[in-house]
């Protein structure tokens, strides 16, 4: 990016990636080394899961594209945020909109599925990828807020945040606010009740009662957690399938459960009582303990 920025000229560009890795903060950051305080009349910003329709290309991205520049960089800059999002016909009247005023302006489109965009769009633009954040690169930016802030976060509280954010930045900066409010002390207990997270350690404990057949020790164990820290039937089934792996049984065993867990899954976006679901998902689980 600060190649481009030296040469003052883009292309169109797709930046692709998970949600909360930076993509709209490095479209911001671009535009504001490009255009310094003329920032406000060279760079329009539009989120297309709000603006998503055909009307929207044609009226206000299309008005703002056809006028010239009036700074000494040769172009101005449309953010597209979410453009995932936007109908498939918006898509094909903003592909000819790219074309006929690309001497003018050009066109960031920022999106989690860069597959949803049709290909005549991401062939007009150079895609950068981006992936989740790595551990370091969470730490090295919780140190940062933390001595900003001047509050006091703990290792294992540190560790907490990367497990609960999963390469999420958005989610640690939350988790790390809510945990400040009380106290200027974070710990691990309190990032995992403001996240509404269990500890992995509860969740693989209640795993391994259930293989070793403790069906109503599982079950209590599964109370206190939903209770303890607020979780719903769907954020246990996903704390559930991320500790799968690090169980101690057969691969044969970690198939079948990780089969069952989508069943379950299934059952309640289909709307089943997860109470019931949860339940019967570690009968079932008691029921592979005892196969493997």
């Amino acid at each position: 990016m600060k190649a481009y920025v030296k040469s003052r000229n883009i292309p169109h560009m797709l930046l692709a990636g998970p949600a909360g890795v930076g993509k709209t903060t490095t479209a911001l950051a671009l535009a504001r080394d490009l255009f310094k305080e003329n920032t406000r009349q060279s760079f329009l910003e539009l989120n297309a899961s709000d603006e998503r329709g055909i009307d929207v290309v044609r009226g206000r991205i299309k008005d703002f594209a056809r006028t010239l520049p009036l700074t000494d960089v040769p172009f101005k800059i449309i953010l597209l945020d979410e453009a995932d999002a936007l109908t498939p016909d918006a898509q094909h009247a903003l592909r000819r909109t790219m074309e006929m005023f690309a001497g003018a302006t050009r066109f960031i489109l920022s999106c989690n599925y860069s597959s949803k965009l049709i290909e005549p769009i991401q062939s007009r633009c150079a895609v950068f990828r981006f992936k989740p954040l790595t551990e370091h690169d969470m730490k090295e930016m919780i140190k940062r807020i933390a001595k900003a802030e001047k509050i006091e976060v703990h290792d294992e509280a540190v560790k907490a945040l990367i497990y609960v954010s999963e390469g999420d930045m958005r989610k640690v900066i939350n988790a790390l606010q809510g945990a400040a409010a009380s106290g200027k002390k974070i710990t691990e207990e309190v990032i995992y009740k403001v996240s509404s997270r269990a500890k992995p350690v509860e969740i693989k404990e209640m795993l391994e009662l259930a293989l070793k057949g403790n069906f109503i020790e599982a079950r209590n164990k599964l109370d206190h957690v939903m209770v303890n820290y607020g979780m719903s039937g769907e954020d246990v089934l996903l704390q559930i399938y991320r500790e799968v792996t690090s169980l101690d049984i057969p691969d044969k065993a970690k198939v079948n459960l990780v089969d069952r867990i989508g069943e379950y899954d299934f059952r309640m976006v289909e709307g089943a009582n997860e109470r019931i679901q949860l339940e019967a998902l570690l009968a079932q689980i008691m029921l592979i303990g005892c196969e493997k």
